[in-house]
């Protein structure tokens, strides 16, 4: 009963610090996605436009759910403050702010009459990205694990990637770093599966109050498919699947499966 009691408790444990770590790692993601240039651009400049529509609708928060307090009409002039996803932070006539979403200012006019690019970005430039970041939660042989990667995007259908895994067990936590290489033979379909390859080490450190045994590393290799599903602006969702192979030092290697999904940006 004592263990019994001893191994849930190390279970919840390990899920609490694999919530914590994914918690903190959405939140740096999160911090890069609000950090793009699209953004930077009204928030550094501030631009004043035009509303060429017959009128625009000033909400007081980001979202359909909030009311509206006050409307702009055609030919006021307006000034670009911020952007949140697809809603923008604008100050209208008498000083008013207010958020409106961008299908109501698509048109808008700059101060010389010409359109307003509102560096939206789609399907193509997801076909034409060059890095991309994320954050995965998933299993790696019955254990939890969060993995963070960063991946270069040499050609179209060549990636090569970068990325670190934490490893929460029962009986012991793991640090995995590798090296991977992804081959997409579709690059610019918004559901895009690839094939990998991929090669890095694995330091295992076990609980020392339920099992004793030293630290080790290793040397592993893996093979795997998964896709990328493009959502919207620069967010993916990514799944994928790995085989790993562990090279210890013992007579036998040890073959373990990984299953993870998440989100990632991509620039």
């Amino acid at each position: 009963m004592k263990r019994a009691s001893m191994i849930l408790a190390t279970s919840i444990g390990s899920w609490l610090r694999a919530t914590r770590l994914l918690s903190a790692a959405l939140t740096v993601l999160g911090l890069a996605v609000t950090a793009m240039p699209a953004q930077a651009l009204f928030e550094r400049y501030e631009p004043e436009v035009v509303v060429s529509d017959p009128y625009i609708e000033l909400r007081t928060g980001p979202g359909r759910g909030y009311p509206i307090f006050y409307v702009a009409g055609q030919g006021d002039q307006v000034t670009m403050l911020k952007r949140r996803t697809d809603w923008y932070k604008i100050r209208g006539p008498r000083g008013k702010e207010g958020w409106v979403h961008v299908d109501q200012i698509r048109h808008t006019l700059n101060l010389d009459g010409e359109p307003i690019d509102f560096g939206e970005l789609g399907l193509g430039d997801f076909g034409k990205r060059r890095w991309e970041m994320g954050v995965n939660g998933g299993e790696f042989g019955g254990a939890a694990s969060i993995t963070g990667y960063l991946g270069f995007v040499m050609t179209p259908n060549i990636t090569l990637q970068v990325e670190g895994t934490q490893i929460l067990g029962n009986f012991s936590d793991g640090l995995m770093a590798s090296a991977n290489i992804l081959m997409y033979p579709f690059p610019r379909k918004r559901l895009s599966p690839y094939f990998m390859i991929g090669t890095g080490i694995i330091r295992t450190q076990p609980h020392s109050r339920i099992v004793e045994a030293e630290d080790r590393s290793d040397e592993i290799a893996h093979a795997g498919v998964g896709a990328n599903f493009y959502l919207t602006d620069r967010f993916i969702l990514r799944m994928e699947y790995k085989r790993h192979t562990v090279f210890t030092s013992r007579d036998d290697n040890e073959e373990v499966n990984q299953w993870k999904a998440g989100f990632s940006v991509f620039f």
